[in-house]
């Protein structure tokens, strides 16, 4: 086939991904301190960046170097499991965040720990149902007039998908509302008694909620376009539209690690640690918030 830039951009854009959340997944597993529940939905979103950057490395070289239609159903699978498993959690880390706040005295608590093992096989549980399907034979290779525009999922298929996209959306976007909400009634509290009480608990909780609006208002520009797109496109549509959609869709897997890893002061300090050749198991941290992350 002749190269297509578009396909090198994907790949290009795929690299870049495994790479930054490869190390953010290193950094995670191999440190003992990072086994707080927000970490594990930190972890859980690498994973399944770091999947979906390796799934456009790898559909890039199959298609290019060893064209299968069997190879191109796994490859496509790997990409909708690991993009659908990114935006669930994205979705499971708002639930905690939002939590956090809600119940802030019972948040540190067993319940909190296995809540987050439910949510965590709930996200991969279906994730991984999502991504069998094109290939237990849920695709358009015997019928090209059922394709979508990304081949080869089928049009109903890939509906389903945006659907799901926006119910997600819309359950973040209400859960950012109460967190405001939360905000500011505590602000209101602290402006009343803020000649007895420190303000650092409302500066912590203002950064998380400001962190919360960047990866509110960064999911919706990289995956609003694509979405929309699913449910009006067809598949005679020319592939250029697919790519000007989808290029921005993959950016927010390039994204999700600075915004929720290295920008976290304990994962900074064993990213130094490790850097300097110093790293050790045993680096002191200090008590954890959802909110600093």
């Amino acid at each position: 086939l002749p190269l297509n830039p578009w396909d090198v951009a994907l790949c290009i854009s795929g690299t870049v991904i495994s790479c930054e959340n490869a190390v953010v997944v290193v950094v995670i597993f191999y440190t003992p301190a990072f086994r707080a529940p927000m970490f594990l939905l930190i972890g859980s979103l690498a994973t399944a960046d770091l999947l979906a950057g390796l799934g456009l490395i790898l559909h890039f070289a199959f298609v290019y170097f060893i064209p299968s239609e069997a190879v191109s159903l796994l490859t496509m699978g790997l990409l909708v499991t690991s993009f659908t498993a990114s935006v669930c959690s994205l979705l499971t880390i708002t639930i905690d965040r939002y939590l956090s706040l809600y119940n802030a005295l019972t948040y540190y608590s067993e319940r909190t720990v296995t809540r987050t093992y439910i949510m965590l096989i709930l996200t991969w549980g279906a994730s991984i149902c999502y991504g069998l399907l094109p290939v237990m034979g849920w695709n358009c290779l015997k019928e090209p007039s059922s394709c979508s525009i990304v081949k080869p999922l089928t049009k109903n298929h890939l509906i389903i998908l945006s659907i799901s996209f926006f119910m997600v959306f819309a359950v973040m976007l209400q859960l950012y509302v109460q967190i405001c909400r939360i905000v500011c009634r505590h602000a209101h509290q602290i402006a009343v008694q803020r000649h007895f009480l420190a303000s650092s608990h409302y500066v912590t909780t203002r950064k998380g909620i400001a962190t919360l609006a960047i990866i509110l208002g960064t999911f919706a520009s990289c995956w609003l376009p694509f979405a929309v797109y699913c449910l009006l496109g067809d598949y005679s549509y020319p592939a250029l539209y697919t790519y000007v959609t989808l290029l921005p869709a993959t950016y927010n897997s390039m994204i999700n690690p600075v915004i929720y890893a290295f920008r976290n002061q304990e994962i900074q300090k064993v990213l130094w640690a490790v850097c300097c050749g110093c790293f050790s198991s045993t680096l002191p941290f200090r008590s954890r918030s959802p909110s600093d992350v």
